[in-house]
């Protein structure tokens, strides 16, 4: 097979990369099964027969969702596809792509750039693109961005938003004359990482009256926001919680939690053309609310990630 996926760039190979966690997987639950042609056991590291496409998976609920929804855009183009679902974290998933046991692996550019140990701060999702291509294996290549993001967020309760008259339109700097009176939480490193009170002070200027550490974007996070112990909150931006209890994500136009697009990462060399094209058009097709509410169908109504992700396809005409 060939691949034409992006234009090359120069890369050199990856020494020393950081073992990092992925940081969407603490904001979502375990993964969910999928029907039809998955693989037994996702560890076991053997190769598809020639010709077919091993679409791979992390093990929480919004990659096997992801896994499918690629997967099956990639069936309907003829492309015979085989899943290899809830593998693991990233450690173990990057080096099944490398051997070549997994295809596709629906990725996260910041936390895969994390995982790379690239130190730099990109400004752009392109730069953010470039720099992991750097140092990706030279057998690998990422194909276009989504706009969706699983990233942290500063996110009110219904309550909050709606006394101070904050939207979805409202940007974190918002909050900067108000915040005095307001209580934020999040996973106790929040209060001392610049991508958490440090950046929110420095970056936009904005000081709360108090925090309060719970989880990661995890439950207690939630139960917080929800009984208004904390006003604000870091959330995950796909948590399904957030459209289920009418929280605000509030805008960070200066990218202050950096970048987390959903973006396909490949071998090259093994992903037809007409595959590569199917991906892109998924991709441009999944924003960060539509995400959202994927995962509230698989989280939260309890509904088959492979029959989420066939009625998505089927809406936007990929299928």
């Amino acid at each position: 097979m060939t691949s034409t996926a992006r234009s090359s760039r120069s890369r050199t190979r990856h020494t020393g990369a950081a073992a990092v966690a992925l940081t969407a997987a603490a904001a979502l639950l375990a993964g969910c099964s999928s029907s039809g042609g998955t693989s037994d056991n996702p560890l076991a590291g053997e190769k598809a027969e020639a010709g077919t496409v091993v679409v791979g998976s992390n093990n929480f609920a919004e990659s096997t969702l992801l896994a499918d929804i690629y997967g099956e855009a990639l069936k309907a183009k003829g492309i015979k596809v085989e899943y290899k679902h809830n593998i693991g974290s990233r450690e173990t998933t990057y080096g099944l792509m490398k051997n070549g046991s997994v295809t596709v692996l629906p990725e996260y550019n910041g936390a895969l750039l994390a995982y790379l140990g690239v130190k730099t701060t990109p400004k752009t999702v392109e730069e953010t693109t470039e720099a992991i291509e750097g140092e990706l294996d030279p057998k690998l290549t990422l194909l276009e961005p989504s706009p969706a993001q699983n990233k942290d967020s500063v996110t009110v309760n219904a309550a909050t938003a709606e006394k101070h008259g904050l939207t979805a339109e409202s940007s974190i700097g918002d909050l900067k004359d108000i915040a005095g009176d307001l209580a934020i939480g999040g996973s106790p490193e929040f209060q001392t990482r610049h991508q958490g009170l440090e950046g929110l002070k420095s970056v936009y200027g904005v000081e709360f009256a108090s925090f309060k550490a719970l989880d990661a974007g995890g439950p207690l996070t939630l139960a917080a926001l929800k009984k208004n112990t904390v006003q604000v909150a870091d959330v995950f931006t796909t948590d399904p919680a957030i459209a289920k209890e009418k929280f605000v994500v509030l805008k960070d136009p200066e990218n202050l939690f950096g970048f987390q697009n959903v973006q396909p990462l490949v071998r090259e060399g093994d992903l037809p053309q007409e595959g590569v094209e199917a991906l892109d058009a998924v991709s441009a097709g999944l924003d960060t609310a539509t995400l959202r509410e994927l995962d509230a169908r698989v989280q939260l109504e309890k509904k088959d990630p492979l029959d989420v992700a066939k009625e998505w396809l089927r809406s936007e005409g990929l299928v």
